[in-house]
């Protein structure tokens, strides 16, 4: 039971891909691209927890309806 950990070391890593990335644009001045570069990340990551939540709801569904 419980979350895979490569899945938390996935997450943790593309957040601190995206801080660096974050950091090196604004330092460079091109904000803007900053600001994008965040939020694919922030979506990345949005659509790596729907799939996780996804499989939860499957397995609940599983267990209180009795399918396999």
């Amino acid at each position: 039971m419980g979350v895979d950990v490569n899945v938390i070391f996935q997450i943790a890593g593309v957040g601190i891909v995206v801080a660096f990335l974050h950091t090196i644009l604004d330092q460079m001045g091109k904000k803007e691209y900053a600001q994008w570069v965040t939020l694919l990340g922030f979506i990345y990551i949005l659509f790596m927890v729907a799939t996780i939540v996804d499989d939860l709801f499957k397995k609940i569904k599983a267990v209180f309806l009795f399918q396999g």
